[in-house]
């Protein structure tokens, strides 16, 4: 979540700044952060002054959200870039020239890799306002909770909305000793899905690849993830059945099955060997918590069936484990796989 400085000392340093030094350019960042911004000044005794001082600046607002906050503070945008991509007002500043101009960047806690290194390079001076800061979470049992469902292939797809969340993630996650297996994850079996490439750097500074929308919008995300994830589901053809494993539930001749964790897991183990016998040993490290009675797996697997509603879709080989009753015709094709 983003809160507000928690003096608010740099916020009213910066504004009494501007004010007494009035940039040539503000560049806009967020509508919740510019409103924040005009907001505190008020509360200062100083919004009437800020207003006037901007009112006479060039303003560039990254999205359209950002241009309704400026437009109902009684000012004007001069420009906002189409693809509401930062990296775009960036080229767009050094295409025209920053050398000797002052800019002030409103800042909401969200970084901004490379972008004010590279006004100053080109000779800009750059002015922060840091209107919000990022705060961990005061209760971390959800994340920790989804690291878990992560690690356990418990969910198939996970949404980014923020760098600085997609950051707090794999920071808890290394802090759990668990990076290694969420980075896994989103390698391969959990979809990392941004909304933008700014929200995506955390994530590839770890080499992992995400999807993103052509409009850095929440809308376009979601209709990205209703376009791929039909197409990652794996069907295998088990017992006269077509079975489709997904976050938690499977989908049995297209009906949805609500499976328990533990039905799930050992679901996913034996899927990832269709097929071949998967001993109980194996079966029971796959299970969250279980300890070291094998007994454990066949009291989750009693329950995986009856969640199934077709017992034959997982046979016993006795002495040895359980395998998925993969249809004959199919054999070859993921035994090779």
């Amino acid at each position: 979540m983003y809160k507000r400085q928690a003096d608010d000392s740099e916020l009213l340093a910066a504004t009494k700044e501007i004010i007494h030094q009035v940039p040539d350019i503000v560049v806009a960042t967020t509508a919740i952060g510019f409103r924040g911004w005009v907001e505190a000044a008020d509360g200062w005794g100083l919004g009437e002054d800020l207003l006037a001082r901007l009112g006479g600046v060039r303003i560039m607002a990254r999205g359209p959200k950002v241009k309704g906050a400026v437009r109902a503070a009684g000012l004007t945008e001069d420009w906002s870039p189409s693809s509401e991509s930062m990296a775009e007002v960036l080229d767009r500043l050094l295409e025209e020239g920053v050398e000797g101009l002052r800019i002030a960047i409103q800042l909401h806690g969200e970084p901004l890799p490379g972008f004010v290194e590279s006004l100053r390079a080109a000779g800009a001076e750059v002015v922060g306002v840091p209107v919000y800061r990022w705060m961990p979470p005061e209760d971390i049992g959800p994340v920790d909770r989804l690291l878990d469902a992560m690690v356990s292939r418990g969910v198939d797809a996970l949404t980014f909305t923020s760098a600085p969340a997609a950051a707090s993630l794999l920071s808890r996650a290394e802090e759990r000793g668990l990076l290694p297996e969420v980075l896994a994850a989103l390698g391969h079996d959990v979809l990392p899905a941004c909304v933008g490439p700014v929200t995506a750097l955390p994530l590839q500074g770890h080499g992992i690849d995400t999807v993103q929308p052509e409009r850095f919008r929440l809308g376009p995300l979601v209709q990205l993830l209703c376009q791929e994830l039909p197409g990652r589901a794996r069907s295998l053809p088990i017992a006269g059945h077509r079975v489709e494993i997904r976050g938690h539930a499977v989908l049995v001749d297209g009906d949805l099955k609500p499976v328990p964790p533990a039905g799930m897991a050992l679901l996913r183990a034996l899927s990832r060997r269709p097929g071949w016998v998967v001993a109980r040993a194996e079966l029971l490290r796959a299970l969250p918590g279980a300890g070291r009675d094998e007994h454990a797996v066949e009291t989750a697997m009693a329950r995986l069936r009856t969640a199934l509603g077709a017992p034959k879709l997982i046979q016993t080989v006795v002495k040895r484990g359980y395998r998925l009753a993969l249809d004959p015709a199919a054999d070859t094709k993921y035994a090779d796989a």
